[in-house]
């Protein structure tokens, strides 16, 4: 299995190179974001272990670029910041695992071979349906070329229903994913914010992604409406 490790930490870099051979992988590492850019791109690796602090290219920049470019390749994340915030945005971009320095080795290969079981697949960092796009790194959305400004809780029922296209989802489970499981308030304020995404995102454009189907759930149209 070959393996990129990419941190500004010379002594880092070299204890993770020397460690991971010993494992039994091959190694090729990287100071910097823009080689390390170069790296991924030239290169057919089996995973990357990603700083998110890094001259050239963030950790962050440099996911986000790879899965546009459609790169694939499992990502790992390591940090010395530490908030569950970073670990938002670290998978957000399309990282796939993250951990936090200091780090127990033993962890990290385990994770890391856990991370290498399950392989690389497609994992957008943007989603779509049609020609309405939602970016979580970025917090946007758009219908084609026109942004629709949302409100953080109309974003996340939109992100949680664009997560699952085209499948009915209970009330039950928009209120536990969305709100929380704790939720005492009304179950109808669902219906609420259905509605008020319908008149931001479908009614403008003359569309219809955003269904009701009675007596089951709410779904969002694969295709966009």
């Amino acid at each position: 299995m070959r393996v990129l490790v990419v941190d500004d930490d010379v002594h880092l870099v070299g204890a993770l190179k020397r460690g991971l051979e010993a494992e039994g992988f091959a190694v090729d590492a990287a100071l910097d974001g823009v080689e390390a850019e170069w790296l991924a791109t030239e290169n057919p690796y089996d995973a990357i272990v990603l700083d998110i602090m890094l001259p050239g290219l963030t950790g962050y920049e440099l996911c986000q670029r790879l899965r546009e470019a459609g790169n694939w390749t499992p990502i790992f994340m390591l940090t010395a910041k530490v908030g569950s915030n970073d670990e938002a945005r670290a998978l957000d971009t399309g990282a796939d695992d993250f951990l936090s320095k200091p780090f127990s080795y033993v962890v990290l290969v385990a994770r890391l071979r856990a991370l290498l079981r399950r392989g690389g697949h497609e994992r957008p960092a943007v989603l779509v349906a049609g020609d309405l796009q939602l970016d979580p790194a970025l917090h946007t959305v758009a219908r084609g070329e026109a942004p629709i400004p949302l409100t953080p809780r109309q974003f996340s029922l939109l992100e949680f229903l664009m997560r699952r296209p085209g499948e009915v989802i209970s009330k039950t489970e928009i209120l536990e994913h969305v709100w929380d499981f704790a939720f005492e308030g009304d179950p109808n304020i669902v219906e609420v914010y259905i509605r008020q995404l319908r008149q931001r995102v479908d009614e403008p454009f003359g569309r219809k992604s955003l269904q009701t189907v009675r007596l089951v759930g709410y779904r969002l149209d694969a295709g966009g409406g």
